[in-house]
């Protein structure tokens, strides 16, 4: 992927168009299916190209349109910043979500993994919804996420 020195956006796509890459993350995204998440590195799995970094770099920079509240990190810790906007998505989803103790500093509940995470398969269980290897992209929970 080329890269420019500034920002280390693709740089091959036209003025106004998503790089390729970039509108293969935001493809992921949306065929996440309501009240479910994938990891930043679940998506890149998915793929088959790049890491969880640079997932969240597309989604900071281009997923505002997409359902970002669904591309997380591994560990359920809302997106920082962003943590009563997504919670509002999650609760009309029906996300699983992990309530936090009164002991808990900031209160904020976390995404109950085990039961939110999608693993790319059709609703029926019939195989992949998308076009990603054998539908698995249930990877190992504990990757490191990107700061976004």
């Amino acid at each position: 992927m080329g890269q420019t020195a500034a920002g280390g956006a693709d740089d091959s796509a036209q003025e106004g168009e998503l790089p390729p890459y970039a509108e293969a993350v935001l493809d992921v995204a949306d065929g996440i299916p309501p009240g479910r998440v994938m990891t930043y590195g679940d998506v890149a799995e998915w793929l088959g190209e790049g890491g969880p970094r640079q997932v969240g770099r597309v989604m900071a920079l281009y997923g505002g349109a997409a359902p970002w509240w669904r591309v997380v990190r591994s560990d359920g810790t809302l997106l920082p910043g962003h943590e009563l906007r997504a919670l509002g998505h999650y609760r009309a989803e029906g996300t699983p979500l992990r309530e936090r103790g009164p002991s808990a500093g900031d209160h904020l509940p976390r995404i109950d993994m085990r039961r939110a995470r999608w693993d790319g398969t059709a609703p029926d269980g019939d195989g992949p919804a998308g076009d990603g290897p054998d539908g698995d992209c249930t990877g190992e929970p504990g990757r490191g996420e990107p700061e976004v």
